[in-house]
């Protein structure tokens, strides 16, 4: 692989990475919205049927939200955080974006947080009395968002041995 594609797929997985960072952000703002769209979605699909349980849980988490915002509406300040959060984190790939092997550090960044998902959703989701298939799900995060940081890390170090070897030549 030359250098031109070996930095084309580079970016291409950054790039994959930044919009998933994104959407995770942008769709932690309307939270009560979304599941309160889910909850009427499984109630008119199979799904209640084949998986009472999760459309269940969904419907509790829908009525805590509501809840919780008719009486507290400044709690959902903490996922309007946890959205920025996630729009920060996809412009700090900007640099890589344009230069990675300057800025390798911020893909190793992003797969030690994609790892970090795993202990997180494990220990905090137990403590928090979450169903082990939704922090399943919330692992998923993890490793898919791990996938193209991944491949970024690899490509990253070969296109790195690449530039090493023509300042050789």
């Amino acid at each position: 692989m030359d250098e031109r594609r070996t930095l084309r797929w580079i970016r291409i997985s950054i790039v994959v990475l930044m919009i998933g960072l994104v959407v995770s952000g942008v769709t932690a703002f309307p939270l009560r919205l979304e599941l309160g769209f889910a909850s009427n979605l499984l109630h008119d699909s199979p799904a209640a049927i084949w998986f009472p349980d999760a459309v269940g849980w969904v419907d509790r988490v829908a009525d805590a939200l509501t809840d919780v915002d008719a009486r507290y509406p400044f709690i959902a300040y903490g996922t309007d955080w946890l959205a920025f959060a996630h729009l920060v984190i996809a412009v700090v790939f900007i640099g890589p974006l344009v230069d990675p092997v300057r800025n390798i550090w911020v893909i190793q960044f992003g797969v030690i947080a994609c790892i970090g998902i795993v202990p997180l959703a494990l220990i905090a989701g137990s403590v928090r009395g979450i169903p082990l298939g939704w922090q399943l799900i919330d692992i998923s995060f993890g490793v898919i968002g791990a996938i193209p940081a991944v491949i970024a890390w690899r490509l990253t170090r070969r296109l790195e041995r690449m530039r090493a070897q023509e300042v050789v030549a």
